[in-house]
């Protein structure tokens, strides 16, 4: 339907209504500087002209408490003769139909919702509803924030809009302006009260050149493209392709030199850019020499483009889907069937498109509509006359908790379907607060392992996800659709990886050389089989110390999936399982196995504790034979900066001698094993004893110590230390009690077999006297020893005893040992394992060494403050008991003679007893 018309140099400009027309919020002005004398709320109906606004309300909601405190009710007013309508402050000019006292509008964080239905509904201190809502602008300032609740009620998926005061000099104002298409978005901008908003495309970045205006057509004048001027781009290549054919009709180096006003226009002969035609343009980084005549359509991801339909002439597919992914072609109108703002040369013809939507993104013609040209000049813009994309209001949804700091994750990645076509591929999103949320600003980066560059870079601004929170990117015949279809065989099989940026400023590899890791939301590396290591460039980027993925084929009959099964970590591999293809539905997981029993944690070893040559890395784990590891994951930390360096989970099974290896573990500072159903196996997460299998941590980082620790205060391990000058490694020798650094000694290594533990084959019987022990903070009262048979004090006198003699022990050698000590001086006696011969001649050696004043003046001299081991503590303990049981028959018996002694016995009734008894 025309609703108005208006003739601009011999251009007659039609204006044509998509559906109804409407009403909106258009501006808001809710702080002004100084005194908020001048606020206001500005709506606008989208026919331009007047209207009625009986059964409108306007309610003020206030978002600390999320109540009205102030209601409008619009009956017996109407819009002007352009179809606005003003509510504001009685300063201001020019003068508000509805006049509010100074202050009235809150700044923030508020909302101001349009209802249309029964007035009566709507009160002051009322809570806010969605029910019956037509419009609603959700705000907030940078110093309140807090308006989470209001823009979930009224705005779902849409954050609440930031009014910047540092924006523009003076006062500003919150404006709506057309996105794409027919959707709405707001920004900053000068206040407009009752006029057209200021909505201006926004400045191109001068890395990225953006086509601002375009003709097609027809008539004698040759069509010309017109972009911005980005000198950090290098050479750029304009090239026009044909819509039935893929191909290329011209290309053209793009001369910086005619640039006017930051514009560069290039003309195109006519012929190649017709409006009755089908075809793309197309900005791209090169020369045109690397595009010649005839060839097909590049794969290479353009800078901007822009691609259009003729009438009743539909550009095909793949076209579309490479230039312009998630979008719609231009659909050139027909001069009858008019569906958009048509700007038609009478005398020429042909079609004049500019850029007017104020969408950041490029490669979207959903942003040009038909105006006048102009060249080297700012593009004329026609209000819109589109409603917003979402009218009519429903009951709010039902709240769901806040998404915290969760943000969107790869959910779901098919990356190799049965058959050649390949068109069943797709990636799956999905956004943890599971509702109805904007994609703005969020890229998603397809990368190729043999060059490390992201072969596609497909921005989702201007995309939503559905209700429950998904959106789908896939091929196009897949089945449900996607919302942002690509070309058949588009995701390649591996050794690949799909990366998640947050990148609100243009593409991440713009900005960033090398793989972009700064926006990183989510990565997934993914292989074929034997492809493990061509991809470790991109593991060690975008998912450090985690193996690519393996969408095996053979684990079920039919296509298969990654689908996120363990938990809701960012790059976090081991999250993912292979399962069957479930595209915006839940995800079928496999069944979790049951936690396997009797796996700990038997050696490890690792290439930075010796400078020998032979000294490796690996962990190895000891269980019931034949156990199946399915659900364990083992996490290696970092020694300096306490993170995860690899978490692995564990395919497999131990083998017939109860033993399981896993090599190149490099880093360490800390080994954990855990039964991992849902990703806490991981730096910063607090492990719990039904996850937490096994722990050894030989690191002094306090972090990893507190984090990692099952007990309290400090975790002993013995120092990997080489006793003969070969490799290393740390061994369990007390089978098997988990997290207990007591258990542990330093040997060589030994995978595969059977640990090197201390021996009594190469014992030796030592008499120490040592001096205070430096790890006590607090000393103990003299003669009171009672803490050193403890298994902590244990570990802590073979950490002196080594400190000693450097000869490798700990506190397995001192089983078989005895304790004494006086004045906080120490004795120990008895015999002391060894593993060798020379380890024993070490420990030999410092029992030689000890100082004889010291053993003269405390350990020699018999005091009654000296108690020895544990033998000596049962003695006492038994002696104690048997003085007591003898004092209490001791007792008894004097308790009976002195009884006795007290009343003696009747001999005078006893006899007449005598007698009755006769």
């Amino acid at each position: 339907m025309v609703v108005s018309l208006a003739c601009v140099a011999c251009l007659c400009l039609v204006v044509v209504v998509r559906g109804d027309p409407c009403l909106i919020i258009s501006e808001i002005n809710a702080d002004n500087p100084r005194l908020d004398t001048t606020e206001f709320v500005e709506l606008y109906h989208t026919s331009g002209q007047r209207s009625s606004l009986d059964g409108y309300t306007l309610v003020f909601f206030n978002g600390n408490g999320n109540i009205a405190y102030k209601v409008l009710d619009l009956k017996g007013h109407s819009t002007d003769d352009r179809g606005f309508f003003l509510v504001g402050s009685v300063d201001m000019l020019p003068k508000p139909a509805i006049l509010l006292p100074p202050n009235t509008v809150q700044n923030g964080p508020d909302a101001i919702v349009l209802y249309h239905t029964s007035a009566s509904r709507y009160n002051e201190k009322m809570n806010v509803t969605a029910f019956g809502m037509v419009d609603a602008v959700v705000y907030m300032t940078r110093r309140t924030g807090g308006a989470d609740f209001l823009a979930e009620t009224l705005t779902p998926g849409e954050p609440a809009f930031v009014e910047d005061e540092s924006t523009l000099v003076g006062d500003e104002s919150i404006e709506r302006c057309l996105l794409s298409e027919d959707r709405w978005g707001f920004q900053v901008s000068s206040p407009s009260p009752g006029q057209r908003n200021n909505c201006t495309p926004p400045a191109a970045p001068a890395t990225i050149p953006v086509i601002t205006e375009l003709k097609l057509g027809g008539g004698q004048v040759d069509g010309f493209v017109e972009l911005t001027e980005a000198p950090a781009a290098g050479p750029l290549a304009l090239v026009v392709l044909d819509g039935r054919t893929d191909r290329v009709s011209v290309s053209v180096d793009v001369n910086l030199e005619t640039s006017r006003n930051g514009l560069i226009s290039v003309n195109i002969e006519k012929s190649f850019m017709k409006g009755d035609d089908s075809g793309a343009v197309a900005i791209y980084s090169g020369r045109a020499v690397d595009f010649p005549l005839g060839s097909p359509l590049s794969q290479i991801q353009p800078l901007d483009a822009f691609v259009f339909a003729g009438p009743g002439n539909k550009p095909s597919a793949n076209l579309t889907e490479t230039l312009i992914p998630g979008r719609e072609p231009y659909q050139l109108s027909n001069r009858q069937d008019t569906m958009r703002v048509s700007s038609i040369n009478l005398r020429e013809g042909g079609y004049y498109l500019s850029r007017c939507g104020v969408a950041t993104w490029a490669r979207d013609p959903g942003v040009f509509w038909e105006a006048p040209q102009t060249p080297a000049q700012p593009n004329q813009c026609p209000w819109p006359k589109i409603c917003p994309h979402s009218m009519g209001g429903t009951d709010s949804p039902p709240h769901l908790p806040p998404s915290g700091n969760s943000d969107f994750l790869i959910n779901e990645l098919n990356t190799d379907t049965p058959g050649a076509a390949e068109d069943g591929e797709y990636i799956e999103l999905w956004h943890p607060s599971g509702r109805r949320v904007s994609l703005q600003g969020i890229w998603i980066l397809l990368f190729s392992a043999h060059n490390n560059k992201p072969y596609r870079e497909i921005s989702l601004s201007g995309h939503y996800t559905t209700s429950k929170g998904y959106f789908l990117l896939g091929s196009d015949r897949l089945v449900p659709a996607p919302s942002l279809r690509l070309p058949p065989n588009t995701i390649q099989n591996g050794p690949d990886a799909v990366a998640l940026y947050r990148s609100p400023y243009g593409p991440p590899s713009a900005s960033q050389r090398g793989i972009p890791t700064k926006g990183l939301m989510d990565a997934v590396v993914y292989r074929q089989r034997g492809s493990d290591k061509e991809a470790q460039d991109l593991s060690k980027a975008l998912t450090p110390g985690q193996l690519p993925l393996l969408e095996d084929p053979e684990v079920l009959p039919g296509d298969e999936a990654l689908s996120r099964c363990r938990g809701l970590y960012p790059y976090d591999l081991s999250a993912f399982s292979v399962a069957p293809p479930t595209p915006l539905r839940e995800n079928i997981c496999p069944r979790p196995p049951p936690a396997p029993e009797g796996v700990v944690i038997s050696e490890v070893a690792s290439s930075h504790w010796t400078n020998h040559n032979q000294q490796r890395s690996f962990v190895e784990l000891h269980g019931p034979p034949r156990t199946d590891l399915r659900g364990l994951v083992l996490s290696v930390f970092d020694q300096e900066h306490s993170g995860t360096v690899i978490a692995m989970p564990l395919t497999g099974s131990v083998d017939d001698d109860g033993l399981y290896v896993v090599g190149n573990v490099t880093g360490a500072g800390a080994v954990v094993l855990c039964y991992d159903l849902f990703s806490v196996c991981r730096a910063g997460t607090a492990l719990t004893n039904s996850s937490l299998r096994d722990v050894l941590v030989f690191s002094d980082n306090q972090q990893l110590l507190s984090s990692l620790s099952s007990s309290r205060g400090r975790q002993v391990i013995p120092a990997a230390r080489s006793v003969e000058d070969g490799p290393v490694s740390l061994s369990r020798c007390s089978c098997c009690e988990v997290r207990s650094p007591s258990s542990w000694t330093t040997s060589s290594p030994t995978p595969h077999s059977t640990n090197l533990c201390p021996s009594s084959a190469f014992s030796s019987h030592i008499d120490l006297c040592l001096g205070p022990l430096p790890s006590d903070a607090q000393p103990q009262p003299p003669g009171d020893c009672s803490g050193l048979i403890q298994g902590k004090r244990v570990a802590e006198v073979a950490e002196y005893l080594e400190q000693k003699c450097h000869c490798g022990i700990s506190a397995l050698y001192l089983q078989g040992a005895n304790f004494s000590c006086v004045s906080g001086w120490l004795r120990v006696w008895g015999n002391i394992q060894a593993l060798s011969d020379h380890q024993k001649a070490l420990i030999i050696q410092t029992s030689h060494t000890s100082p004889s004043s010291a053993r003269g003046d405390f350990c020699s001299a018999p005091t009654t403050g000296r108690y020895s081991g544990t033998a000596s503590a049962l003695g006492l303990q038994i002696g104690l008991i048997v003085a007591v049981l003898l004092l209490l028959g001791l007792g008894a018996a004097l308790f009976t003679y002195f009884y006795r002694r007290r009343r003696p016995m009747d001999y005078y009734t006893m006899e007449l007893s005598e007698h009755a008894e006769g």
